[in-house]
């Protein structure tokens, strides 16, 4: 329990120094007119109240990714915590933090076009298509999942097919209406849900009969049923995504960054939520790794059920928060990832809006960016996403250590303090190249020589973006 209260205390004090740090590290502006005044459409660019850009900022970063994501990593252990704790801060943080604030520096460019800028024209191309691939990919599978969860609640008495073309329906809408007209109103409820489920859970965990283990030395070991097939690096690194470090992330803040009305606003949207949505994955940790009795209980649980963590999480919240629980994991496990699926469509439509140089402000222009999107992501639900989705975590990772790079270039380039996002980026591109050189969906490779692999291929990483900056390819902007 010590260790657990430990490291919600450290995740706190960390947004208070380090979080404050990152900010004069960027120099913010505080004068400067933000996207959300200087582009005004009323569409995705408008100024909307902080505390709302946080909860929708929240919502979209989340999703399932601290529930899953915690209960699949508390299968390791304790060990999760320190990643948890140490990935959100250092790594996390300064990943939200720069990429949100470099979408609002050049006027809420989607991640893409800032990667472009500082990482050149050719890597731009290979992230138009990555992020854009990688979206569909996530709102194709935030589709059929809620249908199916909403099919078992009722029965199967309507079917997928119904469930999934009414959660598109509202995909849709959400897609092409005003960002205050149905996120703005609908996040703020369904991130306040999510907030109080974790809220109830610690109370629980605080009051109840639990013995959370404690984070010693003894304990920094790999505790999953089998150590050999999952190494803790780097499949803890990768298991643990949301919770800690997500590119994700960063496909999201571009729309927060243009409904931003001062930059000063930057610390609490971008490292605020990247913090809170640390210390809600170390709660569902903690639960999991109690709630079935021990951490190999939960192991031989999840054995059991396939290691399906929505029915994980749904256990968890009504053996711990009894009926309310069940109406709040409903809320959680399928506002979640429908929550998740729409900011995924609108951010695919506003990168293919920059790339296209579309002006958004009529229905008509979003509506024609908007629909092969939704035809090929319904073509999609047609297919099985077992082996795809695996690659989704990997993809996930890689995205975050191609944007910590781009950070990288950006704080070289305007000689600010660059080895805040350097230590990251190495750290991510060794775990990103190992785990897809020893993953049994990548090489299958001994683990000797994936990490020697791994080891060469960052390397590798390293010099060719020495070489790029060295060579002043970096282009300001």
């Amino acid at each position: 329990m010590i260790s657990f209260l430990l490291s919600i205390v450290v995740l706190v004090i960390g947004y208070l120094t380090y979080g404050v740090f990152l900010e004069k590290v960027l120099g913010i502006d505080k004068n400067q007119e933000t996207p959300a005044y200087k582009l005004r459409d009323d569409v995705d660019y408008t100024p909307l109240p902080t505390w709302k850009v946080f909860m929708i900022q929240f919502l979209n970063i989340a999703g399932l990714g601290p529930i899953f994501g915690a209960i699949a990593g508390a299968m390791f252990g304790p060990s999760a915590f320190l990643w948890i704790v140490l990935g959100s801060i250092f790594a996390g943080a300064t990943h939200d933090y720069f990429s949100g604030m470099l979408s609002v520096r050049h006027n809420g460019l989607s991640i893409s076009e800032v990667v472009g800028i500082y990482l050149g024209p050719r890597v731009k191309q290979l992230m138009r298509v990555f992020t854009i691939v990688l979206l569909i990919f996530v709102g194709t599978v935030f589709l059929v999942g809620p249908a199916k969860i909403i099919e078992g609640l009722t029965e199967q008495s309507l079917g997928v097919s119904f469930w999934v073309l009414l959660i598109l329906v509202y995909y849709f809408l959400s897609t092409l209406l005003p960002i205050d007209k149905l996120i703005g109103k609908l996040y703020p409820i369904f991130g306040l849900a999510m907030l109080i489920m974790a809220l109830g859970l610690f109370v629980v965990l605080l009051t109840g009969d639990y013995v959370i283990p404690e984070l010693t030395l003894g304990n920094l070991r790999n505790m999953t049923s089998n150590p050999s097939e999952t190494p803790i690096f780097p499949v803890l690194f990768v298991t643990i995504a949301c919770g800690a470090i997500s590119g994700f992330h960063a496909t999201q803040s571009p729309l927060m960054a243009r409904c931003m009305r001062n930059e000063s606003n930057g610390r609490v949207i971008f490292t605020g939520t990247m913090i809170t949505e640390g210390v809600v994955a170390l709660i569902w940790a903690a639960a999991a790794m109690v709630c079935f009795g021990d951490v190999a209980a939960l192991n031989s649980t999840m054995m059991a059920n396939n290691d399906n963590a929505a029915w994980a999480a749904n256990e968890i919240t009504l053996s711990m928060l009894g009926p309310v629980g069940g109406v709040l994991a409903v809320l959680g496990i399928i506002a979640a990832p429908i929550t998740s699926g729409d900011t995924a469509f609108r951010s695919c439509r506003l990168i293919l809006a920059d790339i296209l140089k579309l002006d958004q402000k009529k229905y008509l222009k979003r509506f024609y960016i908007s629909l092969p999107l939704f035809v090929i992501a319904f073509a999609l639900t047609q297919v099985n996403f077992g082996i795809i989705w695996r690659y989704f975590a990997w993809s996930n990772q890689t995205l975050a250590a191609v944007v910590l790079w781009t950070i990288t270039a950006y704080l070289i380039f305007h000689k600010k303090l660059y080895i805040v996002s350097l230590v990251p980026a190495i750290f991510m591109t060794m775990v990103c190249t190992t785990y897809i050189l020893i993953a049994p969906e990548g090489f299958s490779l001994n683990s000797t020589y994936a990490y020697w692999g791994g080891a060469l291929i960052t390397l590798s990483v390293m010099g060719l973006f020495g070489w790029y900056v060295s060579k002043g390819k970096v282009q300001i902007a």
